[in-house]
């Protein structure tokens, strides 16, 4: 059972790959500066919230990120506070972004409303398919 969390009543793993990318799919981080921020930012939100972050890589256009989250928290909630929390840090640090992002808006808007996300896991489909027609075992709980 690696890899699995154990509270007072769960045991599980809430893990997943998550992309976004900025506003008009602009490149906003092609200068190493502004890819730092945009990371740090990414972190600190996720370190606040208990979302534990194994790998995150900061491209040109968009973001990739490997996330645990809390079992209570959803992975909607948790993309939420990634992407609103850190675009609050990032315009409080990049000034020139935030204004360009504020054009015609009532607010500036880093990140598009898209996303991409798959749970990650140590189990294929076709094994939980198995142990699902095949287990009648609840030892674990």
């Amino acid at each position: 059972m690696e890899n699995l969390k154990h509270s007072k009543h769960t045991i599980g793993q809430s893990a997943f790959h998550i992309v976004w990318r900025p506003k008009y799919n602009v490149s906003v981080f092609s200068r190493t500066e502004y890819r730092d921020i945009a990371e740090s930012a990414i972190k600190e939100v996720a370190q606040k919230w208990k979302i534990e972050i194994k790998i995150l890589k900061v491209m040109p256009n968009h973001v990739h990120c490997f996330a645990e989250i809390p079992t209570t928290m959803t992975l909607s909630f948790a993309i939420q506070i990634l992407k609103g929390g850190s675009a609050k840090i990032f315009f409080e640090k990049c000034r020139i972004w935030k204004n360009y992002f504020h054009k015609g808006h009532k607010e500036a808007h880093l990140w598009s409303p898209g996303k991409f996300y798959r749970s990650v896991g140590c189990v294929t489909e076709d094994v939980v398919e198995n142990y699902i027609k095949n287990s009648n075992d609840w030892d674990n709980f």
